[in-house]
C-alpha cells in the first residue's frame, strides 16, 4: 500500500552528458511541476543559446558556470508533487572530483536514478556511481537506460545494457533494481508511456516512482531517539514539566515503555507522548515529538533514549568508511569535533587502514594521505563514548560527520562499519 502524499527522496548520477539533467527537467515539465515564471526564464536562455526550443536541463543547472558549460558542478535540489507523492530530487554531478557532491547529494535518498546513454552503455563513471549508492546504501536503484532514440528503440541494446549493470551490481548490497528505456529529450518513458517501446512491459519512471514500496527502508526495530533539547515551559499550568525534544531516528515508542538513557544507562518509562498540546500513544521515525518519564533523570542534549532491551553500541573507538570533503587533506593524529545526531564528541583518525580508488575498487594501502574526495576505510577514537549503529543496520546512527574546530568546516562524512 502506498501512503498518499509520502516524502520520497531521489538522487539522479550518471556520466558527463549521459542526460541527467536533462530527464530532470522532462520530469518536471510533462509533470506540470514547473512556475510560469520559471518558464519563461528557461523559454528566454534557451533562445539565447540558440535553441529552437526549451533547454530542459535549465531547469536543475542553476548556477551560472553549469549553465555556461553545459554540465552539473554543484547539488541541484529540486522539488515536486504529484498526487501520489511529494518528491525531493538531488542532481548529483558527475565527474570524479564531485564525488563528495553525490556523497552529500544521496546520503538520504530513497532511491538512486543512474542514468546510462545507450550508445555507451556501462562506463568507468556509471561503476563509480553504482559503488557510491551501495556505500551509502541506498535501498533501490533505478537505471534509466537513456537515449534510446539514437539506437532505433533497439530492445537488444535496452538488455546488453541491463545485463552488463547486473554483472557490476552483483558485487554489491543492492536490494531492488529496476531498468527502464527511456529518451528523455524526447519524453519516451519518462512521465508517459512510449508508443515507441511496445516491448518494454513496465510503467514510465514517474509511475516506478510513485508506486514504489519505501515503507521497509525506515528501521522500524531500533528504536532511537537523540535529544536535541529540555522543555521547562514557564507556565503555571506547565509548572512541573520536563520533556526531552528531538526527532525519533528509528523504530517506534509507545507510552509506557520501559527505555533506558544512553551513555548514563538510567532506566525509567515513557509517560506521554506529546506533539504540541496532543498526546499521543505511539510515536515512530520521523515523527519529531517529546518525551517526559516517569522518573527525574538529568538529561541533555546528546543523549539518546532507547529501548531498555535494545541498546546501540556505546564505543570509544571504531571503523568507518571516510568520504573526504575539504580541500585540505587529512592531518594525522589532528583533533575533530566528531558530530553523531545531536552528540558531539572530540576526535581523531586514529589510522587510514586503506584508500579505495572509486574508478578501479582497488585498495591502496600504500597512498594513504586522505584528500578532497577520497574514500577509505579508517579508525577512529573519540574522548567519549558514541552510541553507535552500524550504517548498514541503521543509516541515521551509523553515520557521522568531522569538523575542523577551528575553521568550523564540515570535513567529512563516516559510515560505520
Amino acid at each position: 500500500m502506498i501512503e498518499i502524499n509520502q516524502l520520497f527522496r531521489f538522487t539522479t548520477a550518471g556520466s558527463v552528458d549521459d542526460g541527467k539533467s536533462t530527464l530532470i527537467g522532462r520530469l518536471l515539465y510533462d509533470s506540470k511541476s514547473i512556475f510560469e515564471d520559471q518558464l519563461d526564464d528557461i523559454e528566454k536562455t534557451s533562445q539565447k543559446k540558440g535553441f529552437d526550443g526549451i533547454d530542459l536541463a535549465l531547469f536543475t543547472d542553476g548556477l551560472r558556470d553549469e549553465r555556461e558549460q553545459g554540465i552539473t558542478i554543484d547539488v541541484a535540489y529540486r522539488y515536486f508533487t504529484t498526487p501520489k507523492r511529494k518528491f525531493i530530487i538531488a542532481d548529483t554531478p558527475g565527474h570524479v572530483q564531485y564525488t563528495r557532491n553525490m556523497v552529500t547529494g544521496a546520503s538520504t535518498a530513497n532511491a538512486a536514478l543512474i542514468i546510462i546513454d545507450a550508445r555507451n552503455g556501462v562506463v568507468e563513471q556509471t561503476k563509480r556511481h553504482a559503488f557510491i549508492a551501495s556505500l551509502l546504501h541506498i535501498p533501490h536503484i533505478i537505471v534509466c537506460v537513456n537515449k534510446m532514440d539514437l539506437v532505433d528503440y533497439d530492445e537488444k541494446v535496452f538488455e546488453t545494457v541491463g545485463a552488463q549493470f547486473r554483472e557490476f551490481a552483483s558485487k554489491f548490497l543492492v536490494q531492488d533494481i529496476h531498468f527502464v528505456p527511456i529518451s528523455a529529450l524526447l519524453g519516451d518513458n519518462v512521465v508517459h508511456r512510449s508508443s515507441q517501446m511496445g516491448w518494454y512491459q513496465g510503467g514510465p519512471l514517474l509511475h516506478i516512482l510513485e508506486t514504489m514500496y519505501i515503507g521497509s527502508d525506515v528501521n522500524r526495530v531500533d528504536a532511537r531517539f537523540p535529544v536535541q533539547c529540555v522543555l521547562r515551559p514557564q507556565r503555571d499550568d506547565f509548572r512541573d514539566f520536563r520533556g526531552y525534544a528531538g526527532k525519533i531516528e528509528s523504530g517506534v515508542f509507545r507510552q509506557g515503555d520501559e527505555v533506558t538513557v544512553m551513555p548514563s544507562g538510567l532506566t525509567s518509562r515513557i509517560k506521554t507522548i506529546d506533539v504540541y498540546e496532543n498526546q499521543l500513544k505511539e510515536a515512530f521515525a520521523p515523527m519529531a515529538v517529546s518525551f517526559s518519564l516517569e522518573d527525574d533523570i538529568d538529561i541533555s542534549r546528546g543523549d539518546m533514549i532507547v529501548r531498555s532491551k535494545n541498546k546501540p553500541t556505546p564505543v570509544k573507538e571504531m571503523v568507518a568508511m571516510l568520504c573526504w570533503f575539504s580541500n585540505s587533506s587529512l592531518k594525522p593524529r589532528t583533533k575533530y569535533c566528531l558530530q553523531h545526531t545531536t552528540n558531539k564528541k572530540m576526535a581523531l583518525v586514529a589510522e587510514v587502514v586503506y584508500k579505495i580508488d572509486v574508478n578501479t575498487l582497488s585498495r591502496d594501502t600504500e597512498d594513504i594521505e586522505l584528500g578532497m574526495n577520497d574514500i577509505a576505510k579508517v579508525k577512529i577514537s573519540t574522548a567519549g563514548p558514541i552510541n553507535v549503529d552500524s550504517y548498514q543496520k541503521n543509516r541515521i546512527t551509523g553515520s557521522f560527520i568531522l569538523i575542523d574546530i577551528s575553521t568550523n568546516e564540515t570535513v567529512a562524512a563516516g559510515m560505520v562499519i
